[in-house]
């Protein structure tokens, strides 16, 4: 885990996970915009096989060029982020010490789908994005990026009216699921909301420094059952009452995890805060 120690004065490292779409680098330009005046910012992107959002910051001129660094992960976002995450620290550590003293390093992840989140070996704090147009409903569906990251971004709410969500409901299904984490409804063309943004960046970026902020790991996907689960026994999580574990299953050998003796195995590898 990433070391909290005011005296070393490490970067703090802010991830951005979430879908395609969701405008993760668009956030991350207008992160850099608000707060480049006062903070020294560098940026890690990540993409399958291209360096398509590193040079789309470049373009938009938020940051010095060679303060943008690409990551070409060559494999699903969420290993590079989470499984394996030797090349983003190798990157992040470069640009730490190419550019010290940085205050934030931020690492932008391939888009992914909801169970992407970062290793807290890798990030110290994470922001997970949705947008309206992925859909009203989404915030309800869950994972541990909507329900356990630090900061949960309803992004593109003036698309609202066009994609027929209501963005009051989308965030209280939100807040809902989080148990009080912090959630922002947020548009770039919104001055307020990016305002509202930037201060969440301060705050905990104050809160890091003086050793308030611990950086949390987001998890797997929770444990979760179907309906009917509670009777017959059929769980996602344990399953000791029948043997039918997504996650064991020693008893009958039918493993989502291993399954060793069967073959069968299932490779798994707001615009205010509150």
């Amino acid at each position: 885990m990433p070391e909290n120690n005011t005296a070393t004065r490490r970067a703090m490292r802010l991830g951005v996970a979430g879908p395609v779409g969701t405008g993760k680098s668009t956030l991350i330009a207008t992160m850099c915009r608000a707060l480049a005046d006062e903070l020294s910012i560098a940026v890690v992107t990540n993409d399958i096989y291209t360096d398509e959002d590193a040079r789309l910051l470049r373009a938009a001129g938020v940051l010095p060029i060679e303060r943008i660094h690409a990551v070409e992960t060559g494999a699903c976002p969420h290993t590079a982020i989470r499984d394996d995450i030797t090349p983003n620290l190798l990157a992040v550590e470069d640009i730490e010490e190419e550019f010290a003293p940085l205050d934030l390093v931020i690492i932008e992840s391939g888009g992914d789908n909801l169970t992407a989140t970062f290793s807290p070996a890798l990030v110290d704090a994470q922001i997970f994005c949705l947008d309206v147009a992925g859909g009203g409903d989404v915030a309800r569906k869950g994972g541990p990026g909507i329900e356990r990251a630090d900061l949960l971004l309803v992004n593109k709410i003036d698309l609202a009216p066009y994609v027929g969500v209501d963005v009051e409901r989308m965030v209280a299904d939100a807040r809902a699921a989080r148990g009080g984490l912090p959630v922002l409804a947020m548009s770039q063309h919104d001055q307020h909301t990016i305002a509202a943004q930037a201060e969440w960046v301060r705050t905990i970026l104050d809160d890091y420094r003086h050793g308030r902020h611990v950086p949390r790991d987001p998890g797997p996907m929770a444990p979760h059952f179907h309906a009917e689960g509670e009777e017959h026994g059929h769980s996602h999580a344990d399953g000791e009452e029948h043997g039918h574990s997504h996650a064991e299953g020693e008893e009958h050998g039918h493993s989502h995890a291993d399954g060793e003796e069967h073959g069968h195995s299932h490779a798994r590898p707001g615009a205010s805060l509150g």
